[in-house]
């Protein structure tokens, strides 16, 4: 029982666990995100403000960067096992044994784990610690103003195009681990895993299809 952390089941669970608090993270994400659309952008600054400044909200960040820590480091570690487990490869796959999907989530990982250095950096790391952010005032307060970097940087088409090729790699990666995430946790029943399955698929593309909205959007009428 001591050793089960240090398991393949114990790290698959610290994964799970991981990937489905960074999956309800990815809704509230996106929906502080599509405040960019309002006509005025005092919605938008002043929910990233809150985001940013609040106590409980920032020791959820802290909770956030952990989950996603391990997440990555997990998913590594269990990806090399089953490299090293099996070094030369089966001569012929079988689509029972390995989904298209599951067979490139570490190819994925990877993409979004750059992508996600790079966007830390530029909409985390600035604000936080460069602070070269525009200011704006509303009810006589001070507010970075957001809003008017996010719709700066998605007037870039490089950017959009970085930024919907890395947002087509989470779908890809969302569609396995959505419904891996819950079989790991033991919901995995006949009645059951069709629903899981059919939400995944759900979940997948209206995260994906919402965070793509964004950017081209944001691009095309802004």
């Amino acid at each position: 029982m001591s050793n089960i952390f240090s398991s393949s089941i114990g790290k698959k669970l610290i994964m799970s666990l991981a990937g489905i608090f960074l999956i309800m993270f990815l809704l509230v994400h996106l929906g502080i995100n599509l405040l960019v659309f309002k006509e005025s952008s005092e919605a938008f600054n002043k929910a990233a403000n809150f985001m940013g400044t609040n106590l409980v909200v920032k020791i959820m960040e802290i909770t956030l960067f952990g989950g996603l820590f391990l997440h990555m480091v997990y998913g590594l570690i269990l990806s090399v096992q089953n490299w090293l487990a099996r070094p030369i490869g089966y001569k012929k796959t079988y689509n029972s044994q390995t989904s298209f999907f599951s067979k490139y989530m570490i190819h994925t990982a990877i993409v979004l784990g750059i992508f996600l250095a790079l966007h830390l950096f530029d909409f985390y790391v600035k604000i936080k610690f460069i602070g070269n952010v525009g200011e704006v005032i509303y009810d006589g307060e001070p507010y970075h103003d957001l809003s008017a970097m996010v719709i700066a940087r998605f007037k870039i088409w490089w950017v959009n195009v970085v930024y919907v090729i890395a947002l087509l790699c989470l779908g890809f990666h969302l569609h396995h681990g959505f419904q891996s995430a819950f079989q790991t946790l033991g919901l995995n029943h006949q009645v059951y895993t069709p629903i899981i399955k059919a939400l995944g698929v759900a979940y997948s593309i209206l995260v994906t299809a919402g965070f793509i909205s964004i950017p081209v959007l944001v691009f095309l009428i802004k």
